[in-house]
């Protein structure tokens, strides 16, 4: 069929992952399969998918939380696989940025359709998307795409941590992320008591982008919890 979009498959039922690998590959897809959800979400920061098929009980990470993970930096379609029937599961894997939920077992015709029944719709959303630059009020601008950002006009050099950081905020606009989330997001590790890697990051994050804490235009402290990006978009 020649569809070449990437899908990633993060199963940990070995004959299950290899059916449907073997099946999307006939059908045309590129496919990655992980095991474990830390495997799936390191193939995530690696490559660039079209759609992520996730089990709910993986080794390492769960599904649930991969799906949250991978919704906080993509728009992909995430299909929610699992032999879980209960309607929380599945109400909890949709509040979570899931767009499907499909329960084992299942018909690889059935999967193929709604598969191509998401990709349709989010081609039809990457060709209506906004530009990935955005300009914000006080003289921030980000390229999401070249990964490049800006204030007044003057190019703003940003470490690799700097910069996931000012992303994963940036793209969440509003939204309070604990010190503990940012890093264990950024990091990929667990956080300790007493780490004070993130606060180092957002302060000197902060130094680059000429963003005083007291008088916070991009990155405000949410004292006793964590931050939240408040840049205001340019009408």
């Amino acid at each position: 069929m020649g569809n070449k979009e990437k899908i990633l498959i993060v199963e940990d039922d070995a004959s299950i992952a290899r059916i449907v690998c073997d099946h999307l590959r006939k059908e045309g897809y590129f496919v990655t399969w992980a095991s474990t959800g830390k495997e799936g979400w390191e193939d995530f920061k690696t490559d660039t998918y079209d759609l992520a098929l996730v089990d709910i009980m993986l080794p390492e990470m769960d599904g649930f939380t991969l799906c949250k993970t991978i919704r906080l930096e993509s728009d992909i379609p995430i299909l929610i696989v699992s032999a879980k029937t209960e309607s929380d599961s599945k109400i909890s894997g949709l509040d979570l940025g899931a767009d499907d939920y499909i329960t084992k077992p299942f018909r690889l015709d059935e999967l193929t359709a709604r598969i191509s029944s998401h990709l349709r719709r989010y081609r039809r959303y990457m060709q209506t998307d906004e530009a990935k630059i955005h300009e914000y009020n006080n003289g921030l601008k980000i390229d999401f795409d070249n990964e490049l950002v800006y204030v007044n006009g003057e190019t703003v050099q940003l470490t690799a941590k700097e910069l996931e950081l000012l992303f994963l905020l940036a793209k969440n606009p509003y939204q309070t992320f604990s010190k503990s989330e940012l890093y264990e997001h950024v990091w990929q590790q667990e956080d300790l008591n007493g780490n004070n890697t993130v606060t180092v990051h957002v302060k000197g994050l902060r130094t680059k982008l000429k963003d005083d804490a007291k008088t916070a235009k991009y990155i405000q402290t949410v004292w006793g919890v964590g931050y939240r990006f408040i840049g205001e978009m340019k009408q």
